[in-house]
């Protein structure tokens, strides 16, 4: 039965190598998947989903102002769909959390969204806020903080290595940028060493 998943975590918790481990494993089985990832997100480049462990795959991506349903319901047409997977889903906008449910409920098409539940200063993302909102199931996935506690909270660091508390909420990074810390790290600004 379909259903529409929320899968969350900070970051080096491995959620991109379980979203391609998870359409791997619709593709071994003979059934097709479509990937998405944001158009903020162009680390990588363009149309790709990578893992910090090597493994990629083409994705579509999408923006702000796309409609996944329709896009989702086009593909279906030429190829019928058995998973819709998509990467950095904190970046997505309260209607197209709710097309991902409609995806769910008028075409049948389980859903697995990816994403970070919060930014730096602790505050959800809209994508985010909407999926723990309307999700079917929810899933964290464990990061662990340099003190040895579980991770659930996101720092960003300036090239100096101090820890940035104010600014826009999207600046795309990966370890360079941002850092996994426990809320007791998160609040005492201790970053290790």
């Amino acid at each position: 039965m379909a259903a529409l998943h929320f899968i969350y975590s900070t970051m080096n918790a491995g959620k991109s190598t379980a979203l391609l481990q998870a359409s791997h494993g619709y593709r071994e089985r003979g059934l097709e998947t479509m990937v998405f990832t944001s158009s903020k997100d162009d680390r990588y480049g363009e149309s790709e989903v990578v893992s910090r462990v090597g493994l990629r795959t083409s994705a579509h991506t999408y923006a702000e102002t796309d409609n996944i349903l329709t896009m989702v319901q086009d593909q279906n047409k030429k190829s019928e769909l058995s998973c819709v997977l998509i990467d950095e889903a904190q970046f997505l906008t309260k209607d197209q959390v709710e097309q991902l449910g409609k995806i769910v409920d008028e075409l049948s098409i389980t859903v697995m969204a990816f994403g970070i539940r919060t930014d730096f200063q602790g505050e959800l993302f809209e994508g985010s806020k909407y999926l723990l909102a309307w999700a079917d199931r929810l899933k964290e996935l464990r990061a662990v903080c340099h003190c040895g506690s579980k991770a659930t909270m996101i720092v960003r660091v300036s090239e100096d290595g101090t820890i940035t508390r104010s600014g826009d909420q999207v600046e795309i990074g990966g370890n360079e940028r941002y850092l996994s810390l426990c809320r007791k790290c998160f609040y005492s600004g201790t970053i290790g060493s």
